[in-house]
């Protein structure tokens, strides 16, 4: 009797219980599903960060085309940009990079000069001595009428409130796949327990106590959810691998522009992504070892 209770084998025949067959499948997709969502969301939080970062400090003056050669607004406004008080460089960006700025919407095949772009000036700022926004743009507007001052932080609220809502969107279905897990399991034990009726019954006349019962049940869960999260993993891994090589595609005039944002995910966030599997482990395990005792407990 006591070998039967102590022995470190699974006691109760699970190999006939075709409910459990589901569990490792419905694992693979949570999984699978879980890793998208939580590469999206630590790619976001990487790339606000890297926007930020790139365009603190920076802003962007932005002149109408010229029209003819007399046309000396340029000179006018770098003249007003480099005495302006906050301003360590003012540089003029030429019209070839500026046509490389709007290469990927529309293609390279058009030269600089048959497009009429506006100038920019790539304006740096003294992270010590910010200067007066309103004043800067009042000093370059007498000196060249017509020229706009971008400060870059509209674009980036905005952004910042998109990346936002992103995030809390992929948080949330997290947390729903994370809500189907747990019912998912819930639902394989109790149709476990009721299967495995009779041999419960016994284990408890051979003196087996309701904690025993549970572990049988909860190494089994965690068994099931390790092969399905890490099938889940592959193919999550599998997908992210293929939509960072799908970045770029045949378009518009023969030319290529990028359709996909490119993934940045580096080694922690790899480590992060390896860690599911083991966590749809744990919680399989401690949702089928609360819905035993909780069921076991309701039995006469």
């Amino acid at each position: 009797m006591g070998g039967v209770v102590s022995r470190p084998g699974l006691a109760i025949p699970f190999g006939r219980d075709g409910g459990s067959r589901f569990l490792p499948a419905l694992t693979l997709l949570m999984v699978f599903l879980a890793g998208l969502a939580l590469a999206a969301v630590m790619d976001l939080e990487r790339a606000l960060a890297r926007w930020d970062q790139s365009l603190t400090g920076t802003l962007t003056v932005e002149l109408p085309a010229a029209t003819g050669a007399g046309d000396k607004s340029l000179d006018a406004a770098l003249a007003a940009l480099r005495v302006a008080p906050g301003v360590t460089s003012a540089t003029p960006i030429d019209s070839a990079a500026t046509a490389k700025l709007v290469a990927p919407w529309l293609g390279a095949s058009l030269s600089p000069t048959d497009l009429e772009l506006p100038r920019l000036v790539d304006v740096r700022l003294d992270p010590a001595a910010r200067p007066d926004l309103a004043a800067l743009r009042a000093r370059l507007a007498k000196a060249a009428p017509g020229a706009t001052l971008d400060d870059h932080q509209l674009w980036l609220d905005n952004l910042a409130r998109f990346a936002r809502s992103a995030e809390l969107t992929a948080l949330g279905i997290l947390a729903l796949i994370g809500g189907v897990a747990v019912i998912s399991v819930s639902f394989a034990t109790r149709t476990g327990l009721a299967v495995h009726h009779d041999v419960i019954e016994l284990l408890h006349l051979m003196g087996a106590r309701d904690g025993y019962v549970a572990r049988q049940f909860e190494r089994q869960a965690l068994r099931l959810a390790l092969i399905g999260g890490a099938g889940g993993l592959a193919l999550a891994v599998a997908a992210l691998l293929a939509l960072g090589h799908a970045t770029g595609a045949a378009a518009f005039l023969g030319e290529r522009v990028t359709l996909l944002p490119t993934l940045h995910l580096r080694g922690w966030n790899w480590a992060v992504l390896a860690v599911l599997p083991v966590v749809a482990g744990l919680v399989a395990m401690a949702t089928a070892r609360l819905t035993v005792l909780a069921t076991l407990r309701r039995l006469p």
